[in-house]
């Protein structure tokens, strides 16, 4: 079998066999396949694209690519959420220890940031003290004993996936159905849970931006999981928008510690309730009403700020900084973003303000960049508000003040001012079981 073969074959819009995918996969991870070869064969993918059944044999093929995890230690049943990708998206980390309060088990394993969208360990990493490389011994220890622990992903889980995500990173291939549906449900597959629930995002700030293109993403990967024997569903989210008020670290992360206060951004409070109550449906804990009632209940009791607080001490965390927030570290400098005219905030770039904290800081264009988690953007109005001229829009942070310019320029850049009223819009437009 040759390599050369294989890329002429999908290059002519052949249908590969799953011994050519699983050539591909093993041949690249070992090194014998160089970067140019795979190359063309992600560009004849991207081009040429996979049937389900090809789809289904690369993504299988990421999975057993390294080791494959066993959490037959843990006790009871497993859940876990993942989310395509956003701006704002800090769910986890009231999710997590959310569904872990009410008896379901949250093994996480969760990336960092690249580009527009944030990462959760990045989050959590702004946390003083919080470790996210721990040993599977202490992984497995916390999530029995707190019921949730996140950590960075293992260096030796599903290794074809950080390779080809690399090339396709720097060969414009990100953006194919079958090569994001292999590197999202490669990994999760590599893991041992029994359910799993997804945040399908669609919009300006996704990588699916039609309702119809996020269809259909999320019928492949919930179809593939259950082929793998996992209990799938895939709820189909709003990102036209960003979600909550604040983007940046440690501002997601205070935000995050408001809402499982009960007093986080509406929002945000809503998707995480309902993403917290088909975690809990699909783990078999009762009806959608009662664990709706649940989430809610674990919300005003505060036992899922208790059980956040547990696994950030846990993890090294100083958890005095969830007891009282202001005690993070505040960016030396701040701006007021105020609107150039009056309207109705009409529509947003999602990614556009994603990027608009990237260039404050907050993100990273090269995995090798560092971040300053001090850094973002507070919005203080959003889509559908009604806004004055010199009434503000949003407060910008940075510990590098030539930062501001590009970065509010890209923040008008990417906001629509109209005189009409917008529609509004659901937070869940779909859910794919």
């Amino acid at each position: 079998m040759r390599m050369y073969d294989i890329i002429r074959k999908k290059r002519d819009g052949g249908e590969l066999t799953t011994q050519e995918i699983k050539f591909f996969i093993d041949g690249y991870v070992k090194g014998e396949i160089p970067d140019y070869q795979a190359s063309a064969l992600l560009m004849a993918i991207f081009f040429k694209g996979m049937n389900f059944r090809e789809t289904a044999d690369l993504t299988f093929a990421v999975r057993d690519s390294g080791q494959r995890l066993d959490f037959s230690a843990i006790n009871g049943i497993r859940v876990d959420k993942h989310s395509t990708g956003g701006v704002g998206d800090k769910t986890s980390l009231v999710v997590a220890p959310l569904v872990a309060s009410l008896g379901v088990k949250v093994a996480k394993m969760s990336g960092r940031g690249l580009g527009h969208t944030g990462g959760t360990i990045d989050k959590l990493e702004s946390i003083p003290g919080f470790k996210t490389d721990l040993s599977e011994e202490e992984f497995l220890k916390n999530v029995n004993e707190i019921g949730v622990c996140i950590v960075g992903q293992n260096r030796d889980l599903a290794p074809a996936d950080k390779k080809l995500y690399a090339l396709r990173d720097v060969t414009a291939t990100v953006d194919s159905l079958p090569l994001v549906v292999s590197s999202i449900m490669g990994k999760k597959l590599a893991a041992d849970d029994d359910c799993i629930v997804l945040d399908v995002k669609t919009g300006s700030g996704a990588f699916a931006k039609s309702l119809e293109d996020s269809r259909t993403l999320a019928k492949v990967m919930v179809d593939i999981g259950k082929q793998a024997g996992k209990k799938m569903l895939a709820l189909i989210t709003d990102m036209d928008r960003p979600l909550g008020n604040a983007i940046g670290n440690t501002l997601e992360v205070k935000e995050a510690i408001d809402t499982l206060n009960g007093h986080g951004p509406e929002d945000f409070t809503e998707i995480c309730i309902i993403l917290a109550t088909n975690m809990l449906y699909l783990a078999g804990k009762g009806s959608m009403e009662e664990c709706e009632k649940a989430v809610k209940g674990a919300i005003a009791d505060k036992s899922a700020l208790e059980t956040f607080k547990k696994m950030v001490k846990a993890q090294g965390g100083d958890a005095s900084f969830i007891d009282n927030p202001d005690k993070f570290a505040k960016a030396p400098f701040e701006r007021n973003v105020k609107a150039q005219k009056s309207g109705y905030i009409h529509h947003v770039d999602t990614e556009g303000y994603g990027i608009s904290s990237l260039l404050l800081g907050a993100g990273r264009n090269t995995k090798e960049e560092s971040i300053d988690f001090s850094a973002g953007i507070v919005l203080k109005k959003k889509t559908g508000d009604y806004v004055k001229e010199g009434e503000e829009l949003a407060v910008m942070y940075t510990s590098d003040e030539k930062r501001f310019e590009s970065a509010i320029n890209k923040l008008y850049d990417s906001t629509v001012i109209l005189s009409d009223e917008p529609k509004k819009r659901p937070l869940v437009l779909d859910r794919v079981e």
